[in-house]
């Protein structure tokens, strides 16, 4: 089966874990608005942010969750994994200056297909989780510079 070179190493197995912490800032904020266009004035205005429930300046969604994009490239699944789905609820905000963690676990594996499904969540680094849910991966064989991806 050809699937299995996207895995050199051996398919992940259920249970399989990873993580990466990292430290958002402020100067995130500024870059995801050029990317995204987002311009909420809970990202920008103190004033406006500190009338909200969350009582102060907070980074986009997306900044917090790029994370989780991060552990699944670079660990696990690894190199060549997309996202094919993802669930997420969003729990807590989370601030510049806040050190975050993308944590990721393996939840099943298809046997005929690279694809994985994970438990995923964010965790600030008070110990608050910012976000959790699942995501579905596919892992692509980089070997061959060809997706033989034939549907899920």
């Amino acid at each position: 089966m050809s699937e299995v070179a996207a895995w050199p190493n051996g398919a992940p197995k259920v249970g399989d874990r990873a993580s990466m912490t990292r430290t958002v800032e402020a100067a995130d904020i500024v870059r995801f608005t050029e990317m995204s266009g987002d311009r909420n004035p809970v990202h920008y205005d103190e004033e406006v942010a500190a009338r909200t429930r969350f009582g102060g300046i907070v980074v986009q969604g997306g900044v917090t969750s790029a994370i989780l994009n991060a552990v699944v490239a670079e660990r696990l699944p690894g190199p060549g994994t997309v996202f094919l789905e993802t669930h997420w609820r969003f729990l807590a905000p989370t601030r510049p200056g806040d050190t975050i963690t993308g944590e990721v676990e393996v939840t099943a594996v298809r046997e005929d297909k690279p694809i994985t499904t994970l438990a995923t969540r964010v965790v600030r680094g008070d110990g608050v989780v910012a976000i959790e849910g699942t995501a579905v991966c596919w892992t692509m064989d980089l070997s061959t510079g060809s997706d033989t991806r034939s549907g899920t």
